[in-house]
């Protein structure tokens, strides 16, 4: 099992968006962070499945994700 980082960001109409670095195309909406979360590991799921049945090679995560404090 695999371990990939995604970005989750508000959208201009109140919900939150997702996307995942390692895995081009591959995005989630949802109305609370919660819910964008869940779509997108059903996303990368979807997506990784779909790679596997065209024959495609599975990205090794490399995204390292961390969070900075600022001033």
């Amino acid at each position: 099992m695999s371990s990939y980082g995604i970005i989750v960001e508000p959208t201009p109409d109140g919900g939150y968006g997702a996307w995942c670095p390692d895995l081009l195309g591959c995005v989630a909406l949802g109305d609370t962070v919660e819910e964008t979360i869940s779509e997108m590991r059903d996303a990368i799921q979807f997506h990784l499945d779909g790679m596997r049945e065209e024959g495609l090679p599975i990205p090794v995560p490399t995204t390292v994700a961390a969070s900075v404090e600022a001033a």
